[in-house]
């Protein structure tokens, strides 16, 4: 006679079900490791979706790996858009181009603006501001340059370790492409650093000379409108960044220019996602007939 109750020592074979889910628990905790960037941005995609990651951390992570694919091209402000000092100038000819601006350093050029010399730092300048007689040259420091084809990390890196702000680009035959500053490069990861400009966390508009304006992208459709006089459509779209992005048909780039009512509207910061900084500069009228006066003889 068997023994209804076999020994607890016997090995019982494991139902085929209760095997396939240890094997689906097993897989669970211990995922596969990612191989490239991409398995990498699918796990920040369901990490951010489950709650795990919140979308600042989403935002600065996926910003971190999409900078190693960038290269100094992408983000660089082009020849066209810089802001540059002639060495040759007197200090009360650039002194009102350093306040219109408002940037902290410059490209200084000599005879042509693709023969640049150095970089100015404002802070250099202001020591010897008093001295009408300034000459330059003893306050310009060495600039850097960089080739179009460096990648973002790289530079970076370069920047910390070099502790320079800002790198002339050059392309592939040597002449001036452009400009980068560190600036740029951490707006990729983190999006828009406020500087001076964001002392009034309500005013998005700052007037920075006679008839030029700096403001943020964020700017509300009808606080622009009311600013300037203009009539931006804000049934669509609610920021100036919004409306511009649909008049280019893309995300805006740093050097963008578009004119719309009188106004020469240019993009001079941007990331990834949207236009962070405009500057506005109003057309002058022509002259009348009666105001522009008799040619010289």
């Amino acid at each position: 006679m068997s023994d209804p109750n076999p020994s607890d020592s016997e090995p019982r074979q494991p139902r085929s079900g209760s095997r396939s889910l240890f094997a689906r628990l097993t897989a669970f905790m211990r995922p596969v490791e990612p191989e490239d960037r991409e398995d990498i941005k699918e796990f920040l995609d369901v990490a951010h979706d489950k709650k795990v990651l919140d979308s600042e951390a989403y935002t600065m992570l996926s910003g971190a790996l999409e900078v190693a694919n960038q290269t100094v091209a992408d983000i660089m402000v082009p020849r066209s858009k810089m802001d540059m000092l002639d060495i040759g100038r007197p200090l009360s000819e650039v002194l009102p181009i350093i306040i219109e601006t408002g940037h902290s350093r410059f490209p200084v050029y000599e005879d042509d603006r693709d023969n640049i010399v150095g970089i100015l730092l404002a802070k250099d300048l202001l020591l010897s501001i008093n001295n009408p007689q300034l000459d330059l040259r003893p306050l310009v420091r060495p600039a850097v340059f960089v080739p179009e084809t460096k990648r973002l990390n790289v530079l970076l890196r370069d920047f910390r370790s070099s502790r320079n702000h800002l790198a002339i680009v050059i392309d592939e035959h040597g002449g001036t492409a452009g400009l980068v500053t560190m600036e740029d490069v951490l707006e990729q990861i983190v999006g828009e650093i406020e500087d001076e400009y964001d002392e009034d966390a309500e005013q998005t508009i700052f007037q920075t000379g006679e008839n030029s304006w700096r403001a943020m992208g964020i700017t509300e459709i009808d606080v622009f409108n009311k600013t300037f006089g203009t009539n931006l459509p804000d049934d669509d779209y609610d920021t100036v960044g919004g409306w511009l992005a649909a008049e280019l048909g893309r995300i805006p780039r740093r050097g963008d220019n578009l004119t719309h009512a009188g106004l020469n509207i240019t993009v001079v910061g941007a990331d990834a996602r949207r236009a962070l900084w405009l500057h506005i500069q109003k057309e002058s009228p022509p002259a009348s007939p009666e105001t522009a006066g008799e040619p010289q003889e």
